[in-house]
């Protein structure tokens, strides 16, 4: 190998093992498909996206269209991967320290409720539209982690997790809003294999079973009860992550990971370049023929756009001010106002999590009227939030710099 075909690898395994490198992956799969969409293929794209695939064993089936596999059944490794991460900061993170966890779980909240609130203003009097609510309340953690990492050593730690902490706080606040308001009554047969499942799952956890095989195969069963259940499958990735154990057992070496550590650490490549791309290329494509400025007037269009890029940033600086007036928080370690308001604005890039829950308000036909496609709220938004809060950052760290000089 050349001297430059070294220098190109070195230059390839440092992005790869970079930060931001998903958040820069899931932005080219979005464009590419945004392009397909809207391309002579377009037609084979949807194509794809409608081929039924079904899994049968004796009269059990399950049979989905692909684009539902991938949101039903990718999206559940990836909440599986978000309630590790969860499990992590409640036993060894910022949410460990309920003083520390204030700011950054207060502020989620804040950043969800906000944005609920613009898009219920906007679209106040259309049952079908209203729907879409939760849309602009959820955060995208790669997209905004990948962002910050594109100004990288000038990123204090503290202000990293806690838009971290912030991200994983509002996926939890997502799930709930998916179980409490996304997913239908559940029948009792379905019900009542779930339930098993997860008793099973607590029992391994409670004898002390480390192996990680039992967990994944109930995990596994549990999945398929949820999916049959109505209450949305990608639940049962959250609660197979909490039961799988986060401590090692007695007597094992100290630098051994947990089953937890090592799902977490194995997981994390394949759904930060295989789930995660994947879903954005199903969902991304949006068509843009015909488009007029009045679709991006639409009322659900604007309210996940204002939603996302005003609501995020307004419901989360109006609370963590409240609280540092109060002194009952602080500001994370070596962050400024300015660079606060910067992840402030970050918080507003919803892509994946905003696209799947668009995908469960108006789904099987339901649309709104006049059609309209939330995905263009969904892009915009986020587009806006991305640029804007990396350009705040800049202007925040250059100014620090300029600060300390002698």
């Amino acid at each position: 190998m050349s001297e430059s075909e070294q220098r190109t690898s070195s230059r390839a395994k440092r992005f790869w093992n970079s930060g931001h490198a998903p958040g820069v992956v899931l932005c080219a799969v979005a464009a590419l498909a945004l392009a397909v969409a809207n391309s002579p293929w377009a037609g084979a794209y949807q194509a794809i996206l409608e081929f039924p695939i079904a899994v049968r064993a004796g009269s059990f089936e399950i049979a989905k269209p692909s684009l539902l596999w991938i949101n039903d059944g990718l999206m559940a490794i990836f909440f599986f991967l978000v309630g590790l991460e969860l499990k992590r900061e409640l036993f060894a993170g910022e949410l460990s320290n309920p003083r520390r966890a204030l700011l950054p779980v207060a502020a989620a909240a804040g950043g969800m409720a906000a944005p609920a609130l613009i898009y219920a203003a906007l679209n106040a009097g259309d049952a079908v539209a209203l729907r879409g609510w939760a849309i602009p309340a959820a955060t995208d953690i790669a997209f905004a982690v990948g962002v910050l990492a594109l100004l990288g050593d000038r990123v204090p730690r503290g202000l990293k997790v806690f838009l971290l902490t912030v991200a994983i706080a509002d996926d939890v606040g997502s799930i709930l809003i998916i179980a409490l308001f996304y997913s239908a009554a559940p029948p009792v047969p379905a019900l009542v294999a779930a339930g098993l499942a997860l008793g099973a799952l607590v029992l391994l956890n409670r004898a002390g079973v480390t192996r990680v095989s039992p967990y994944l195969l109930i995990g596994l069963v549990l999945w398929v009860a949820v999916l049959k259940s109505g209450v949305h499958a990608t639940l049962a990735g959250v609660l197979l992550a909490m039961s799988v154990p986060f401590r090692t057992t007695p007597g094992a070496p100290s630098s051994s990971p947990s089953p937890s550590q090592m799902l977490e650490r194995d997981l994390h490549a394949p759904v930060s370049f295989g789930v995660l791309p994947l879903f954005a290329f199903a969902n991304a494509g949006v068509p843009l023929q015909g488009l007029a400025w009045s679709d991006l007037a639409h009322p659900v269009s604007m309210g996940i756009t204002l939603g996302l890029f005003l609501g995020k940033q307004a419901g989360v600086m109006a609370v963590a001010a409240v609280l540092v007036r109060l002194r009952v928080a602080s500001l994370p370690q070596g962050a400024s106002w300015l660079s606060f308001y910067g992840v402030a604005v970050l918080t507003g890039i919803g892509f994946t999590m905003s696209l799947f829950i668009g995908s469960l308000a108006f789904h099987e036909g339901l649309q709104v009227k006049p059609l309209v496609d939330e995905r263009l709220g969904i892009l915009l938004g986020s587009m806006l939030s991305a640029v804007t809060g990396y350009l705040i950052l800049r202007a925040a760290f250059k100014t620090s710099a300029c600060a300390l000089r002698p």
